[in-house]
């Protein structure tokens, strides 16, 4: 069940995605919600750093989210540091050793766990980097308008 969210969890994920903006760009990095990677897979969020870290998130609404869910396992390669998001009071028996984890809610977000650093290799964070950039510029355009012709 891909990105099954129980009822009345939205709002919590809106509200972990707002708080991990905030977290984001009070560390100054440059935020981006729902990032499409090269294995065809969507990364909650991602931050690019003021060095140029790659940084990607998965957010989890409560444990059934977590329990649902294990496309994850797909992202860390894709980054400097793979991180899950959650609310405070989500089971630390749940979280697995390896990732880094953030706590937020609507205000604000705090490191719980830092992820290890795994560098990206050159080639790969050109791309991402590349691909970070663009989608935002086409989400800062928006929709493309349509085209009238006319004829004289």
């Amino acid at each position: 069940m891909d990105g099954y969210l129980p009822p009345g969890r939205p709002e919590v994920t809106r509200s972990l995605q707002r708080g991990l903006v905030r977290f984001l760009v009070d560390l100054n990095f440059a935020p981006l919600l729902e990032f499409g990677l090269p294995n065809r897979r969507r990364a909650d969020a991602a931050g690019l750093g003021p060095k140029g870290e790659i940084w990607l998130f998965e957010i989890k609404s409560g444990p059934e989210d977590f329990r649902a869910d294990r496309k994850w396992t797909d992202y860390p390669e894709y980054s400097d540091q793979f991180y899950f998001v959650t609310e405070m009071g989500f089971p630390e028996s749940l979280m697995p050793p390896e990732p880094g984890w953030v706590v937020a809610d609507g205000f604000g977000g705090g490191l719980v766990r830092p992820a290890p650093l795994h560098p990206l290799p050159a080639m790969r964070r050109k791309a991402l980097t590349l691909a970070f950039a663009r989608t935002l510029a086409f989400r800062r355009a928006g929709p493309p308008k349509a085209l009238t012709l006319t004829t004289s």
